[in-house]
């Protein structure tokens, strides 16, 4: 019969990110500081740690989510936070944002890509 209906081309589907890394924020003691962490639910994990169920480290704490990149697998995930936890530079320049947009309409830093934060017009 018809090999055309069969041989179909199909559309590469994209999966559904299966887990995140995020940096979160805060003002604490007059200096700004970030933690780096991996979810499956980016919202759920946020309420986690302004709840004080969350890690240790942010028990206690206002926190604002900075930054969010998705990922295909847990490992994936895992290794960029490792990343992030090295990057000084990188958690520098978005609380850099963060701080900058405080007097601007914009609390938080437009992000492009990984780790690049756009430059703002005006």
């Amino acid at each position: 019969m018809s090999s055309a209906s069969s041989s179909k081309s199909k559309r590469p589907t994209r999966k559904k990110p299966v887990a995140f890394v995020y940096v979160l924020g805060c003002l604490h003691k007059g200096r700004y500081i970030s933690y780096v962490g991996w979810t499956n639910d980016v919202t759920q994990r946020l309420a986690k740690h302004n709840n004080g169920t969350g890690a240790r480290s942010t028990r206690g704490r206002a926190w604002t989510l900075l930054h969010t990149e998705p990922f295909q697998t847990r490992n994936e995930a895992m290794s960029r936070e490792w990343h992030l936890k090295r990057d000084r530079a990188f958690r520098k320049k978005l609380m850099d944002a963060v701080r900058a947009g405080q007097s601007a309409s914009s609390p938080r830093p437009v992000l492009t890509g990984r780790g690049r934060i756009a430059k703002q017009s005006g």
